[in-house]
């Protein structure tokens, strides 16, 4: 059965029960953690450091972020986080003036970097690339490093999730899928989900937040300690929710239509 985490700011931790997914950027400001009532996994803000400063030198440090996720394990109660990855889109690696094959190397050795400070961190590996080769390389060198991606209970698949709607994404989903790895999708939207519903246990979006600004007047739905009405919906637990229920339908109907599995494709 696929699950999917609604991206959310940490407040709604306190709120509701259904899976969130929380970016380490606000979530490590917060002083005196709160146990979720729900599952809570955390995004790395990867893209956000890389986007900002091609780099994570301004990030925290490797041991500083598994410090930061044990933290939250032992505070929050999260069910795994993401690695420090980099990125591949051709804009992100312009920013960083590095190539994807080193992307890939950085990527993988973060991860093993994580785990060798303290293996019972639940982190999970992720898949970074831009074309199916990059992606069936970045899987050889995981192979290479010890790491069977099959036996991990997830694997997030990056760089996608500004085409996750096109059927070169598809292509790929079903490939990697292919192989019997479990897959966590970054960022796929209603109609990236009515593609490939199928071949992703996992997923998560935060782009309610996106269309909730534009929403300007708001409802009335206020959290309890709300000084007022709000001005739009982007930060609105009730407009999240009611979008959220659209995007299991969207799965539902993905499942029940699902596409034929694709046999590997040369890239």
């Amino acid at each position: 059965m696929s699950v999917f985490l609604l991206g959310a700011p940490p407040a709604f931790m306190k709120y509701t029960d259904v899976p969130l997914f929380i970016s380490n950027r606000p979530l490590s400001k917060i002083k005196n953690l709160y146990r979720a009532r729900g599952p809570v996994s955390v995004d790395s803000g990867g893209f956000s450091e890389l986007d900002a400063h091609g780099s994570w030198d301004n990030g925290p440090t490797p041991r500083q972020y598994v410090a930061q996720v044990r933290r939250y394990v032992d505070g929050v109660g999260i069910e795994w986080a993401a690695p420090q990855d980099w990125m591949c889109e051709p804009w992100i690696v312009a920013k960083t003036g590095l190539s994807v094959r080193e992307h890939q190397h950085r990527t993988v050795g973060n991860y093993l970097d994580l785990k060798a400070i303290d293996d019972t961190v639940p982190i999970i590996p992720v898949l970074q690339g831009w074309t199916i080769a990059d992606y069936e390389r970045c899987i050889d060198l995981y192979d290479r490093a010890g790491v069977d991606l099959r036996q991990e209970r997830l694997v997030g698949i990056g760089s996608v999730c500004r085409r996750q709607g096109t059927e070169e994404a598809a292509r790929l989903i079903r490939q990697i899928a292919g192989h019997g790895i479990r897959l966590h999708g970054f960022g796929f939207k209603i109609d990236g989900l009515r593609r490939v519903a199928p071949y992703l246990p996992s997923s998560d979006s935060m782009a309610w937040s996106a269309a909730g600004r534009r929403e300007k007047q708001g409802c009335d739905f206020r959290f309890p300690t709300s000084r007022g009405p709000h001005k739009n919906e982007a930060n609105c637990l009730r407009y999240a929710l009611k979008w959220r229920d659209d995007v299991l339908a969207a799965i539902d109907e993905g499942v029940s239509q699902p596409e034929q599995l694709a046999f590997p494709i040369a890239a």
